[in-house]
């Protein structure tokens, strides 16, 4: 599943070709995804430019004159810039074509995204918490929001009203940097342990965008395959093998059901 890095990595790959470029046409083949493509959209936009391109958790936002495009990647979405000649290909199923004779198509063959439109504030943008790498998350809000959450910290981390866009595999990699358990209690959690628990989180993330601005010419490859970064991760992925800090044998376990490793001798 795309993560944040890989939802900023598109943005940043797509920005340079769609930017302040008028939409000619907007051709939706299948309107059916995780909620359906908003009525009429493509009148709605049709003739309007694209002024700005940001990111909100993993919502790619396409701010028009008149309102907003929200796009979420889903499952297994992505975007991709294509001459509008070229042939669809399965699970392709949007495209938005623009003035400067390009198109930017949407790819998602499990159709768990999005493409919203609005004149407003989106509903899914309410009570988002705080971007990961922003000055408003540290340390002291972590340990402030914990102290009555039973849950596990690394769900509590992935909970999108405390901090948005740490995924399974950075929430893994940030609690072992940390020396953390995943499924210690969240509201047992030390102030002085929350504050290095978001400086690695800050620290994984950034890693991340920056490795994956290495492949942003991936995104406009005439294949469409989207070029996510290769990362060497120390423990997401790798139960059952050795921890490459004291070669313990690293151990799977299930949290909110998804697969959380971690070194039983390095995190407490």
């Amino acid at each position: 599943m795309p993560e944040l890095p890989e939802v900023e990595t598109t943005l940043r790959g797509i920005a340079p070709y769609i930017e302040d470029q008028k939409i000619t046409n907007l051709t939706v083949r299948q309107p059916r995804l995780r909620w359906p493509v908003t009525e009429n959209i493509q009148d709605i936009v049709r003739g309007q430019y694209i002024q700005k391109l940001t990111r909100r958790a993993k919502y790619i936002i396409l701010g028009l004159e008149k309102g907003s495009i929200l796009i979420h990647l889903g499952m297994s979405g992505s975007l991709r810039i294509v001459e509008p000649s070229s042939d669809w290909c399965k699970h392709d199923h949007i495209e938005m074509q623009l003035s400067n004779h390009q198109a930017l198509r949407y790819h998602d063959p499990r159709r768990f995204g999005c493409w919203l439109w609005s004149s407003a504030q989106h509903q899914q943008l309410r009570n988002l918490g705080p971007e990961p790498l922003s000055s408003e998350f540290d340390g002291d809000r972590l340990y402030m929001v914990s102290r009555h959450r039973k849950m596990a910290v690394k769900p509590f981390i992935m909970t999108n009203s405390v901090v948005v866009g740490v995924g399974n595999i950075y929430a893994t990699e940030a609690l072992f940097r940390s020396g953390i358990r995943p499924d210690r209690g969240a509201c047992n959690i030390s102030k002085t342990r929350y504050s290095l628990l978001a400086k690695n989180i800050k620290q994984v993330l950034a890693a991340a965008i920056d490795q994956g601005g290495t492949t942003l010419r991936d995104f406009v490859n005439s294949d469409g395959q989207p070029g996510y970064f290769q990362q060497s991760l120390d423990v997401y992925g790798r139960g059952g093998k050795p921890c490459n800090c004291c070669n313990t044998t690293l151990k799977e376990l299930r949290l909110g059901q998804r697969s959380s490793v971690f070194c039983p001798t390095c995190q407490t």
